[in-house]
């Protein structure tokens, strides 16, 4: 469950394709948007045949169904007349397949890869795509992956806790807390927000990982507190658990008077589903991609497979999307890392030369009625710098 918090997705109202051979100086491209059954999509621009696009997948095995809606999503997206061939690769969720699923794609001309799934199929996969100078849109979101010309794709604990941290510092809020789970995924969460807070020269934050159990939280909590006489030395929490952790964590922090309005708790976003216990912390944080863009998506998706699009292929949506808009002038490193970027399913983002992503993403507060946005999402690079 925890692995999905890293790909908490949504989609895009994305209208057209801007094509062409030279790069918008001010505003994003703006990725295809999915076309219904028997609508065509925006032709492309005319230029020289366009190299296919290679995906690994897992198509078989115990990802196989999502592999497939992937491989599904990405077909949509390629589905307009000119856009790219598309080659597809069952990785089998192994090493060695997607070494064997890269090089047949290769064989075949691909001149951009999508792909594969996982952080391990993804370092598998590099060194073979770098030897060939074929750049690489994976879908992980462990930005350990990442390296020039290998871009990790998937919403990733820095993205959350960097949008999260540019909205609480300019209202005061600068003295940053973590209590998190003693896991990979805590440890990613502590990791962005160590990071974020020195990019921005405040205090490094406090960071407690906790084990399993009321016991092990409450003493994790009271660490992290100290004597527990006013003031608290933060004014920010980050959590990282839901669910049944997620009730002892609020329950611990409610015994030892840490909350609202002293402090602020901010989380993951995988706050944002129903079934995380996240209306347990009224007046949280989280970062997000904004849902009402999905809809398109996800209604062409549905109108065209008979089944809603599960979270991960709106990644191979604007994957095979940033493939189509920029097939007619190659997949070169100056058109992939454009400052402007692209605006797709998820919202706007940009790939950077060291393989890291900048994405948009909107602020939520949870409230009683369901969590309701507080800072929209950034549309563009100018608003993502601000």
């Amino acid at each position: 469950m925890r692995r999905r918090a890293f790909l908490v997705l949504s989609g895009s109202g994305a209208l057209a394709a801007c094509t062409g051979t030279t790069y918008p100086a001010a505003s994003p491209y703006i990725l295809p948007a999915p076309s219904m059954p028997g609508a065509g999509a925006a032709p492309l621009a005319q230029g020289p045949r366009a190299r296919p696009v290679g995906v690994l997948l897992p198509l078989t095995g115990k990802l196989g169904d999502i592999g497939q809606a992937m491989l599904r999503a990405a077909q949509l997206a390629l589905s307009g007349p000119g856009a790219p061939r598309l080659i597809s690769a069952d990785t089998l969720g192994t090493v060695p397949g997607v070494q064997a699923g890269l090089r047949d794609v290769l064989g075949n001309g691909a001149g951009l890869i999508l792909g594969p799934l996982t952080a391990a199929e993804t370092e598998a996969a590099a060194g073979i795509a770098s030897g060939a100078a074929i750049p690489v849109l994976a879908f992980t979101n462990t930005v350990s992956a990442a390296r020039p010309g290998v871009w990790t794709l998937g919403i990733t604990p820095v993205q959350q806790v960097d949008r999260l941290m540019s909205y609480a510092v300019p209202q005061g809020r600068t003295r940053f807390a973590a209590l998190l789970p003693n896991n990979d995924f805590g440890a990613a969460m502590a990791q962005a927000l160590t990071a974020a807070a020195a990019s921005r020269g405040i205090a490094p934050p406090a960071v407690r990982l906790h084990d399993r159990g009321p016991d092990a939280i409450s003493a994790s909590v009271r660490d992290l507190v100290g004597p527990g006489t006013p003031p608290l030395p933060f004014n920010v929490l980050l959590l990282g658990d839901t669910g049944a952790a997620l009730t002892e964590i609020v329950a611990a922090l409610s015994t030892a008077s840490v909350g609202p309005p002293s402090v602020q708790i901010i989380g993951p976003a995988l706050w944002g589903a129903p079934a995380s216990g996240s209306d347990q912390v009224l007046g949280g944080w989280y970062a997000a991609p904004d849902p009402a863009a999905r809809v398109a998506f996800t209604q062409a998706f549905a109108a065209r497979y008979d089944a809603p699009p599960p979270g991960p292929a709106d990644l191979a949506y604007d994957a095979a999307s940033i493939a189509r808009v920029l097939a007619p002038q190659g997949y070169s490193q100056a058109a992939l890392t454009n400052p402007a970027g692209f605006s797709g399913v998820d919202g706007w983002l940009r790939l950077l030369p060291d393989g890291r992503v900048q994405r948009g993403l909107a602020v939520f507060q949870v409230a009683a009625s369901g969590a309701r946005i507080i800072s929209p999402a950034p549309m563009t690079a100018s608003a993502f710098a601000a």
